[in-house]
């Protein structure tokens, strides 16, 4: 069985079984542009349902990882198993440095992958975090054995990219072609709860409500053309406000992003699905 590669900040691996309960039966082509770590797509993968998927995410970072598994798993591998990834806080902020100095080539760069897998497996909670210089400022995380590749799972994943077509774009681009028989899922940045909740910069250019609103847009056209779409946010008002002519359920999820353990509660997150589900099997807190 398949698992994520990187750690991700909002994962959805916690509520897959509530987002499973809610699948439409069956589509042809998978569509997910908020690809994050990947949870769902690799959960559909491992329960056979994925024959043909397009993913993308705005982060260049992790679109690169996607690709340099796709296409060279053994040369990322070698590269993580060369010895100079060590789990030391020197270490880390001396490739997270090296990491900000050079720049991104293209959508395939195996360095870059690898320094990414490194940086992510032994940060602060695996985030993923810019400043305004568009450069990773997380902390070093002080694991006892973060472990930052395995052979299976990496030639695994290789696998199941060779059936998905992996983009760089906006998700009102990537989802255009989406035609009726489809299967759309968007995980977008949450939508804050309050005005001190916004949790981190996912790219240096933020994800604000303007891009709440045009989500909600595209939602509605691709409902409109026939498309399967489940949509996660959280349990704000303007999320059932922009989606209150759809079937929105409320579900509890545990987060864990608060540095106080003590702080890492419960909180209600809503799923939206432009087709019915069978709410009698179905546990929700409406």
């Amino acid at each position: 069985m398949l698992r994520p590669v990187v750690k991700w900040a909002g994962g959805k691996r916690q509520i897959l079984p509530e987002i499973v309960k809610r699948l439409p039966i069956n589509w042809d082509v998978y569509y997910e542009p908020f690809i994050g770590g990947a949870a769902l797509l690799i959960e559909l993968n491992n329960s056979k349902k994925i024959n043909k998927a397009i993913i993308s995410d705005i982060n260049l970072e992790l679109i690169n990882l996607y690709n340099v598994i796709k296409k060279s798993p053994e040369d990322l591998l070698q590269e993580l198993q060369s010895g100079k990834y060590q789990n030391d806080q020197e270490i880390f902020y001396q490739f997270r440095d090296h990491f900000n100095e050079i720049k991104a080539k293209d959508e395939f760069d195996i360095e870059r992958a690898s320094i990414f897998i490194y940086l992510n497996r032994h940060c602060f909670n695996g985030l993923w975090r810019v400043n305004k210089k568009n450069n990773y400022n997380v902390p070093f995380g002080r694991y006892k054995n973060p472990k930052l590749a395995d052979n299976k799972m990496i030639h695994g994943l290789s696998q199941l990219f060779q059936k998905v077509n992996i983009r760089n774009e906006d998700f009102e681009v990537v989802v255009a072609d989406a035609k009726e028989g489809d299967f759309v899922y968007f995980d977008p940045p949450y939508m804050p709860l309050s005005d001190t909740a916004h949790f981190t910069n996912y790219t240096s250019n933020g994800f604000s409500y303007d891009d709440q609103v045009r989500l909600a847009e595209t939602y509605k056209r691709l409902a409109e053309k026939g498309v399967s779409v489940m949509l996660s946010n959280s349990d704000a008002p303007a999320i059932h406000e922009l989606y209150g002519d759809f079937n929105i359920s409320v579900i509890r999820a545990n987060r864990s992003i608060n540095s106080d353990a003590s702080k890492r509660t419960g909180v209600t997150e809503v799923i939206v699905t432009n087709y019915p589900v069978k709410t009698d099997e179905i546990h929700t807190l409406l």
